[in-house]
């Protein structure tokens, strides 16, 4: 008696199923990878930034703050005191287009050389802050039970002390001049919230079905963390950044304002500061307002230009918007599949 199945003849031969269906298409030459490596990683960015005046204003702004800072101050003469009179008013000459001061300095000038030290500050907060938020964050989220409570106990206790205060103990004992120094002090309190935030997301990630392959396969942590985990949160972590170093200059500049922070050199902070008490520019502004006036103004600049930053790079993550102007998604898995074989 034949063991035929009645029902084989609805069922796809071995050569017809569709786990048996390959490509024909040839293999991708090396020039159309390069093409489609930079389209996924330069071309769709920039038309995303140039379809969007947010993200344009904002990188903009960063990138003639950095040309200031690390160029044109080099060709910018150090203001002196007695250079020009004192406390002349804004547009009235070409050498002092902003300005003077009490002691006849430019205004201009000053902002000028004060930028690098700022970028400086606003830099390293933002690089420290990242880095211990990450750190914390991603190790107490994976690993969870001893280490997690642990690392955001810790993290809960620097969150309940006032920054402030807890700041100007620590500039009291060090009596940080370096600007570098400045930004890491400045950064203590700005990484618990980022620790927690990511805590939450790797609880989440921890469980997809990936990361179990990860750990069935073998790999240790640090592999999946910095493989698998890391990457899903650049995108939240890069916009944070921004609003830290945001966060960081305002917190220098008021600390320069009340006199916490030794001033060692030119500084908005101090230009401030000295407008108000020397110059009297609050009681007396049409006399030394541009003095106060100046630095105001170009703190705003820059705090609406990393506002503007975040916004911009929250669009360029944006798995849709990406999808819309990218004009090899449709292959971009192939691309990524040749480059990582």
């Amino acid at each position: 008696m034949s063991n035929t199945d009645p029902n084989a003849g609805d069922r796809p031969t071995d050569e017809s199923s569709v786990f048996n269906i390959v490509s024909d298409a040839d293999p991708l030459t090396r020039k159309e990878r390069l093409y489609r490596w930079l389209d996924i990683h330069l071309f769709t960015p920039y038309r995303i930034i140039r379809s969007d005046w947010r993200a344009s204003f904002g990188i903009a702004m960063i990138a003639l703050f950095v040309l200031v800072g690390t160029v044109v101050v080099r060709f910018t003469p150090y203001p002196r005191v007695g250079d020009h009179p004192r406390y002349a008013p804004p547009f009235q000459s070409l050498s002092y287009p902003l300005g003077t001061d009490y002691g006849g300095r430019a205004i201009l000038p000053q902002l000028i050389h004060a930028t690098p030290d700022m970028l400086i500050i606003a830099f390293s907060g933002a690089v420290v802050a990242m880095s211990i938020g990450v750190v914390i964050g991603i190790v107490a989220g994976y690993k969870g039970g001893y280490w997690d409570e642990v690392l955001m106990g810790i993290s809960d206790v620097v969150i309940c002390i006032p920054g402030l205060p807890l700041v100007i103990v620590i500039v009291a004992i060090f009596a940080p001049d370096s600007p570098w120094m400045v930004g890491f002090i400045l950064a203590i309190d700005n990484w618990p919230g980022l620790a927690r935030a990511l805590r939450s997301q790797v609880l989440t990630i921890r469980e997809e079905s990936y990361i179990e392959a990860g750990r069935a396969m073998g790999r240790n942590s640090g592999e999946i963390l910095w493989d698998d985990v890391l990457p899903q949160l650049m995108p939240y972590i890069t916009i944070r950044s921004a609003g830290a170093a945001r966060g960081v200059i305002f917190q220098s500049v008021g600390l320069y304002f009340i006199g916490v922070l030794p001033a060692s050199g030119l500084n908005w902070g101090v230009m401030m500061e000295e407008a108000y008490n020397t110059g009297s520019a609050v009681s007396n502004p049409g006399h030394a307002g541009h003095w106060l006036f100046a630095p105001m103004i170009v703190l705003l600049l820059m705090s609406m230009s990393l506002i503007l930053l975040s916004q911009g790079l929250d669009r360029i993550f944006n798995p849709r918007l990406r999808a819309r102007h990218e004009k090899t998604a449709s292959e971009k898995d192939d691309l990524d599949a040749d480059l990582h074989s």
